[in-house]
């Protein structure tokens, strides 16, 4: 959905997925912030309705900002905003449907009692982005608002009985040093095994909770795997990754003010996310706050318990049309071929590489932390031992624009590492478009597996890419000018020492679904 920041509060209710978003509908700038609102049966095909809430009254005369959607019992939708008052101050407020018996929920409507929490010892100008509420098992509603205090992230927690009179707890559910405001913070429970998605009020023994925050400071957002102390009301990271922005993200590349819900229906978490094009762009051309929702994601805990994995909804499939198929071959030294068959300006790419030697692998620089420096560093042009091996997504004929999708293998003291990058420094013919790499680092060990998947979901201007079913992700925004519709090419490429073989790629072409009305 083009034009679009902010998932705010993605929801299911009465056979229909609702999803709103922030938006101004003056233009591709910040600014005339608006929840827009637009509905689906299957998440793919998308029908704009009205706006559900703007600037209308006093306590969000000055913005209608970010916030979720809860479902109370008696299947009763809640939206949790923050508003901009007369004063400038951040406050939290509620909308309700003025109709429950219409599934598209129309018309919202925002009770005189409103704001119903306000920034009462916090810092009011950096005060919003309430969660998902759930029920604790004494029947008190808790939600957090993201937050700072001088340099630490807060995560402050309110209680209340009855959805109207809410109270500050003394503590706030997390917080950590050094990192800055705290925007759009989702927290939601997992279960230790399986793939099936919880409930935001679900409890039981075993069971992990995820805190995933956006940081001001960095752009990009972080999460931490943990447990949630119901009778303290406290959430403990589990230590297994840094709870700091140098640890682990929903997505390495550009994504941003990300959304978690519960589908009711098929029992999964979904996620979306943002991906903005207003920062990373130096262009006049393509200078503006649109951005694009990326495909909705299933998201669980990975059978480790120390990271998440997503994977794109099963009703992307929907769109796939014609398809092209290569299995066993080998893909030397240097050397690369194309996917023919198929358009690939928008297509959907599923390879598995199969890896047989490692002994060329580099030596990995116990100082190599940031995975997105490395790939700065040793980009798909820079010749490798093992990799980088990969693919070539909206590649014009003659490779002049070209985004690299890739793995290469590092020789560590006890392990080998896994780097997964998404590299579009040549992307684009255009001037002055910043093209950062982005990277992660993928916990596999493929010593003992010998092969790694790569799923890339191309859309003209957007890729988003899967690494080892999931378990990296990295969404990049690219501006071609030769590689467009069917001057658009798929190459999968290996400029390593070593040879890999594709066991098997299957590629299709994504037809356009409806996005809202178009």
């Amino acid at each position: 959905m083009n034009g679009t920041t902010d998932p705010n509060g993605p929801m299911y209710y009465k056979g229909i997925y609702h999803l709103f978003y922030q938006y101004n509908p003056k233009g591709a700038v910040w600014g005339n912030i608006v929840w827009a609102h637009s509905i689906s049966i299957d998440m793919m095909n998308w029908i704009p309705l009205e706006p559900a809430i703007y600037p209308s009254k006093s306590f969000d005369i000055n913005g209608t900002w970010s916030g979720s959607a809860t479902i109370l019992p008696g299947s009763k939708p809640v939206i949790l905003y923050t508003g901009i008052d007369g004063a400038g101050r951040q406050v939290q407020n509620v909308a309700f449907p003025k109709d429950l018996s219409d599934p598209y929920l129309r018309e919202w409507t925002k009770p005189d009692y409103n704001p119903i929490i306000f920034p009462c010892g916090v810092n009011a100008s950096a005060f919003r982005d309430p969660t998902t509420a759930w029920l604790g098992p004494d029947g008190i509603w808790r939600v957090t608002v993201g937050s700072k205090r001088e340099k630490r992230g807060m995560a402050y927690l309110f209680r209340s009985k009855d959805f109207v009179r809410w109270t500050k707890a003394k503590h706030p559910l997390h917080s950590s040093k050094d990192t800055g405001m705290w925007e759009c913070p989702d927290f939601f429970p997992v279960s230790p095994e399986g793939r099936l998605g919880l409930d935001t009020s679900a409890r039981g023994k075993g069971l992990k909770h995820v805190l995933k925050v956006s940081l001001d400071l960095t752009r990009f957002e972080y999460y931490t795997v943990g447990k949630y102390d119901y009778a303290k009301d406290t959430y403990v990271p589990d230590n297994t990754s840094p709870d700091n922005s140098t640890g682990l993200r929903f997505d390495y590349g550009n994504f941003y003010a990300s959304k978690t819900f519960f589908d009711p229906v098929k029992h999964r978490r979904i996620l979306w996310g943002w991906s903005n094009e207003s920062d990373r762009a130096q262009n006049e051309t393509i200078k503006g706050w649109a951005g694009i929702q990326t495909i909705p994601r299933v998201l669980w805990l990975d059978s480790n318990q120390r990271q998440v994995v997503e994977w794109p909804i099963e009703e992307l499939e929907s769109l796939r049309t014609k398809q092209a198929y290569i299995h066993d071959k080998l893909v030397k030294s240097a050397n690369y071929f194309e996917v023919e068959g198929i358009q690939t300006s928008q297509a959907n790419v599923e390879v598995t590489f199969d890896v047989s030697s490692l002994e060329r692998a580099e030596n990995f620089d116990p100082a190599w932390t940031d995975p997105q420096k490395l790939c700065g560093l040793k980009d798909a042009e820079v010749k490798g031992g093992v990799g980088p091996f990969g693919l070539l997504v909206l590649a014009s004929a003659k490779m002049e624009e070209k985004t690299a999708v890739f793995f290469r293998v590092f020789k560590a003291q006890n392990k080998h590492v896994v780097l997964m990058c998404q590299d579009p420094k040549r992307s684009s013919l255009v001037p002055r478009v910043y093209e950062p790499t982005f990277a992660g680092f993928v916990d596999v060990d493929i010593a003992k597996t010998k092969r790694i998947s790569l799923r890339s979901l191309i859309d003209n201007s957007v890729v988003e890419s899967f690494g080892a079913g999931g378990k990296t992700c990295i969404t990049s925004r690219v501006y071609p000018t030769l590689a467009i519709g069917p001057n658009a090419h798929l190459f999968v490429f290996n400029n390593g020492l070593e040879d890999i073989k594709v066991s098997e790629l299957k590629a299709w072409e994504i037809r356009t679904p409806l996005m809202n009305g178009d």
